[in-house]
């Protein structure tokens, strides 16, 4: 992999006070299909979703509020546009089960679940261009799961992006073709979201949390970062 960046825009730690994301890449790995062990991990954080939290009310979880406000703010509805961990949360208390995909996909839905906050794998084996957490400019390509037509996000919308192609659009909302983690995956980043109320420090335990799991399933080599309005750039080459 050449020398390969990551940011988060000035403009998002601007319009989001507190805002945080965690990193963790993870390198060497030896991915599969998820053992019995890790697929029972996943229900479990399913069932313990459900005797935490009920469907009444959900949107007033002030760890889901805080995603619809963010939404809102850069014009996608919520009830319209909902964030992978309100609409994860929903089919949780829904009882419809999680697909398991693969270890590593299984083991950001599992911290998901059990944070609710965002927390989600992106492979990094073939990235060659910078990545970033920003305002699109309405240019940008996306192509979403299960399709192949060419989307293009509305301008302003928050896009995390290789170059000019997108992807997640709205910010947590729906991930696209590129970067999709599969069964011959070597290479990942995993985002973990912190948007107050979730802290800093809660958001590097996330991380080490997903690490262990990393480590025990898939092998390999890790590194955690935080990007911050303080430190809104690093490196991902390992």
């Amino acid at each position: 992999m050449n020398d390969v960046h990551y940011r988060v825009a000035t403009e998002v730690f601007a319009k989001y006070p507190g805002y945080v994301r965690g990193i963790l890449l993870a390198y060497g790995l030896a991915n599969g299909a998820s053992p019995e062990e890790l697929v029972s991990e996943l229900r479990a954080a399913e069932e313990g979703l459900r005797q935490r939290l009920a469907l009444a009310g959900l949107a007033e979880h002030p760890r889901i509020r805080s995603w619809r406000e963010a939404f809102r703010a850069f014009g996608a509805k919520p009830g319209d546009f909902r964030s992978s961990i309100e609409a994860m949360t929903r089919r949780a208390l829904r009882g419809d089960p999680l697909p398991s995909i693969n270890a590593l996909v299984d083991i950001g839905n599992i911290m998901s679940l059990r944070y609710l906050v965002p927390a989600g794998a992106h492979a990094i084996d073939e990235v060659t261009e910078d990545l970033a957490l920003r305002p699109a400019d309405g240019t940008e390509d996306f192509v979403a799961l299960g399709s192949e037509v060419v989307e293009h996000p509305e301008p302003g919308e928050i896009i995390f992006a290789e170059g000019n192609t997108v992807l997640t659009r709205r910010w947590t909302w729906r991930q696209g073709h590129a970067t999709l983690t599969r069964l011959d995956s070597t290479a990942v980043e995993y985002n973990v979201d912190g948007l107050p109320p979730v802290t800093a420090a809660e958001v590097l335990d996330i991380c080490q949390a997903i690490s262990g799991l990393v480590q025990h399933y898939c092998g390999g080599r890790s590194r955690i970062e935080l990007l911050s309005a303080a430190n809104p750039c690093i490196s991902i080459t390992e």
